[in-house]
């Protein structure tokens, strides 16, 4: 299957994402993976990422695409993966479907990890981060409201609903039997 993962931060994608991953018998591709990989063995995207993240600007959709396209097409990936940190807006989910179908492939699933706010802001306070303050959580939830959370209608017809309170095995149970319970095209 290929699956992206959405939730607001401290949903837990990534936690699921490595735990599906397993049981699905499919690589967990994170961006954030994907950025430092490419940083760290110095490849052209990997030089071109780290200029941007040197003088602490975003790196740009064009360079985030082009490092997960090449991702995406390696063979580990062709018979499904799940994709966590991206796309972050619908400007980015347009992309991915174009590098999709150059790779002749579709997403099966859009996870959509749901938790109220201030369970949320328990969750990340708990982590004692030093960038997790209160005003800092709120602030992230916004983001993710305006910018993330349209890709839940964007991917309407695929989107697949997953209460993400409670043990994480509760959870991972969940999600495994919402796809489960996806009809195929």
């Amino acid at each position: 299957m290929r699956i992206v993962l959405v939730g607001p931060p401290g949903a837990g994608k990534g936690t699921q994402a490595a735990r599906l991953a397993e049981r699905l018998d499919a690589p967990h591709i994170s961006t954030g993976d994907i950025f430092r990989e490419n940083m760290k063995n110095e490849t052209e995207l990997g030089k071109e990422a780290q200029r941007y993240v040197d003088a602490g600007d975003l790196v740009p959709d064009e360079v985030t695409v082009k490092m997960v396209k090449d991702r995406l097409a390696q063979p580990d990936a062709q018979e499904g993966f799940l994709l966590d940190g991206f796309p972050r807006n619908t400007a980015q989910a347009d992309e991915l479907q174009k590098v999709l179908g150059d790779l002749g492939q579709r997403l099966d699933a859009v996870l959509v990890f749901e938790v109220e706010d201030e369970e949320l802001i328990k969750r990340l306070m708990a982590r004692g981060r030093s960038d997790d303050t209160e005003e800092t959580i709120r602030h992230r939830q916004e983001v993710y409201r305006s910018e993330t959370e349209p890709l839940i209608a964007h991917y309407q017809d695929i989107a697949v609903r997953v209460d993400a309170v409670g043990t994480i095995d509760e959870i991972t149970d969940r999600a495994m039997d919402a796809l489960a319970d996806e009809p195929d095209d």
